[in-house]
């Protein structure tokens, strides 16, 4: 038997918010719409290597019955260089929500958490070096690891 080739992968979110959360995802972290509907939207960021993130209408026909229910529990992680003039951008100047103050973790990451509109949680990250109790869950060669 041989398999297909993966081509894409990006997640959709199910959502009581559409609008306002491609707004939030738009404005806050420069995703560009490349399909939108009445019920699902499709982001992408403009620059290599072109993330992608879809909202859908959680109580659309197209979701199977039993599962048109709102994202819960789903944090997105976005590592950017800076987290402190992250932090400074979407908190104090834009005012986001914050879930969880800007701070370090011994596990290596600099990092803080906004709520987006429907509830979906947002972790900006800068990778920091871990701490020794930490160092070796790392598999070598990983952005953090050795």
């Amino acid at each position: 038997m041989t398999s297909s080739t993966l081509t894409s992968f990006y997640p959709v979110i199910c959502t009581e918010a559409l609008e306002e959360a491609v707004a939030f995802y738009r404005t806050h972290f420069g995703f560009e719409t490349t399909y939108t509907s009445d019920w699902y939207v499709s982001l992408r960021r403009p620059e290599p290597p072109f993330h992608e993130l879809a909202l859908v209408s959680a109580d659309h026909p197209t979701i199977p019955e039993g599962h048109r229910r709102p994202a819960g529990g789903l944090l997105l992680n976005f590592e950017v260089t800076d987290v402190d003039a992250e932090y400074d951008r979407l908190v104090r100047r834009a005012g986001l929500r914050v879930a969880l103050e800007l701070r370090s973790e011994d596990f290596g990451q600099r990092h803080f958490i906004v709520a987006a509109p429907d509830g979906v949680l947002v972790d900006v990250i800068t990778p920091i070096p871990p701490t020794a109790d930490y160092a070796d869950a790392y598999a070598a060669g990983s952005s953090t690891g050795a």
